[in-house]
């Protein structure tokens, strides 16, 4: 599979995390070597990847018309991880487990905003389902300003049984949601062994995936709006989790 990833900061940060087969590094012919493309050419030097310069029109449909900057990464697809290499992270840290799991988010923009988040406060893996929900695109990895390229993200086949595998593992698997009769946020205890569970835009959480979780909880609103934005409600989850940890990992943060 190859991946054509682009924009400036993202196709820096596949660069220097260097988990990908890196085939073309594509500048347009017109983009001065400067800046963030002086560090990306000179990334591209030290992995070994030949540069070439082309015009606009070529760039346009490698991106598929996106915001790309004037430059494109030709590369391999993505390094899923396996559920048990997460689980292996909280060990090799000496910290308690700490993933987010997306319930068939849909929206290339709100997986890659959680992803940048979730690489912010050091988690230990991200978990999601191969049919039906977003997979890390070169549209994924450009809303996350590339830092997906440093997470370890397991694609499974039933998020049902991954989340079942990881509470024969004492995670605790804790589901975000709204309704009465659920916990609010600030009145639970997240420093424990957490994997945070966040639904898909507009239905929220699936039935069998909410059964599965130990606990449900809740962001206090006072407003006239019913819920907030998948990628900003699992923000303020995932800081909060860090913050019961007492900040810990700062070196793992990214």
């Amino acid at each position: 599979m190859t991946d054509f990833l682009y924009g400036r900061w993202p196709v820096l940060e596949a660069l220097r995390a260097n988990r990908r087969q890196f085939e073309q590094l594509l500048l347009m012919d017109s983009v001065e070597e400067s800046g963030a493309i002086e560090e990306i050419i000179a990334a591209a030097e030290t992995r070994g990847v030949p540069l070439r310069r082309v015009p606009r029109r070529i760039i346009d449909d490698l991106a598929k018309n996106a915001n790309h900057q004037g430059v494109v990464l030709r590369s391999g697809g993505y390094p899923y991880a396996d559920l048990q290499e997460l689980l292996e992270t909280s060990v090799l840290r000496h910290e308690k487990n700490f993933f987010l799991a997306l319930d068939l988010l849909q929206d290339p923009q709100n997986a890659g905003s959680l992803l940048r988040i979730a690489d912010a406060v050091g988690v230990h893996g991200v978990i999601m389902q191969e049919r039906r929900g977003v997979a890390v695109t070169p549209a994924v990895v450009s809303a996350s300003s590339g830092a997906v390229e440093h997470l370890s993200v397991a694609r499974v086949t039933n998020l049902v049984n991954a989340l079942k595998e990881l509470k024969e593992n004492d995670v605790w698997i804790i589901g975000l949601d709204i309704g009465p009769n659920i916990a609010p946020i600030d009145r639970t205890d997240l420093n424990i062994n957490l994997c945070l569970v966040l639904g898909s835009e507009g239905s929220g959480l699936r039935r069998l995936v909410r059964d599965t979780c130990d606990l449900l909880i809740t962001l206090p609103m006072r407003g006239h709006v019913e819920s907030l934005n998948v990628s900003t409600a699992g923000a303020i989850a995932l800081y909060s989790a860090w913050q019961a940890r007492g900040w810990q990992g700062w070196a793992y943060a990214g």
